[in-house]
């Protein structure tokens, strides 16, 4: 049964990209089947996976427009070996123009549609703000994967984004549920750290993965050139630590 995970925050630089990215490729490497949405104008997803974007054609944009079916727009991923929906600055657009259209805020489900059983799982990376796109995220996943970074901001932010996904759930999708927290730049020399992970321990309970993400250089290399980190530097801390969540993630759904 495929599984749709939205990586959302509505705070940036907290490492959804990162996590969408090097998730994807550590998924695909244990032989998963997996597609990477990039449903963010930066297409940063896009460029982390190896894909120029300036020179697209056909983007997550006109799948959303309804110019372009979703299995038109879908290319290989070969750095990571998974599939790509791809994005560029042509989606910033796509908001306005999405306006008067109908079910404007479950197009991107219905796209799925067709080509979601062909997948284990269908990774979306949203955009770091609560709008159009990320509701589309939202309204077309089974589940939200949260990256937060533990500092005193994040967990303000985190409170916002709890409410949105209740609001998602009670108005476009039932189902929607938190599949989990990822700490993400984690260093544990820092106290306060510390502390924010005790609480979002104590918070959440299970639903804060084992998995912990450190700061890593090479996760901040990586995308630089077009690679997942298990492809640049595959005994890196963070390439170990995001094939770690995938093992753990794997053995949650068995």
């Amino acid at each position: 049964m495929t599984i749709i995970l939205a990586v959302t925050n509505q705070k940036g630089g907290v490492g959804k990209t990162t996590t969408s990215i090097n998730l994807a490729a550590s998924l695909a490497a244990a032989g998963r089947r997996i597609l990477l949405i990039d449903l963010d104008p930066q297409g940063n997803a896009t460029m982390g996976s190896g894909v120029e974007k300036n020179l697209l054609t056909s983007t997550i944009y006109h799948v959303l427009l309804g110019t372009e079916g979703i299995s038109d727009v879908r290319i290989s991923a070969t750095q990571g070996k998974y599939d790509l929906i791809p994005a560029n600055r042509d989606l910033a657009g796509a908001e306005v123009e999405m306006v008067d259209l109908s079910h404007r805020e479950s197009r991107l489900k219905t796209a799925l549609e067709p080509i979601k059983n062909e997948y284990d799982y269908i990774l979306i990376d949203c955009p770091p703000a609560l709008n159009l796109l990320t509701l589309n995220g939202l309204c077309g996943a089974d589940a939200v994967m949260i990256p937060m970074q533990c500092e005193y901001y994040a967990l303000e932010g985190l409170s916002d984004l709890v409410n949105t996904i209740k609001k998602v759930r009670a108005k476009f999708n039932p189902s929607l549920r938190i599949e989990g927290l990822l700490r993400t730049m984690f260093d544990p020399r820092n106290i306060l750290a510390q502390q924010v992970s005790d609480q979002l321990q104590q918070h959440f309970g299970k639903k804060v993965y084992r998995t912990v993400i450190p700061r890593n250089v090479r996760l901040a290399e990586a995308p630089s050139f077009g690679k997942p980190a298990m492809y640049y530097d595959k005994l890196s801390k963070g390439a170990q630590a995001y094939i770690a969540l995938a093992e753990e993630i794997l053995q949650a759904s068995n």
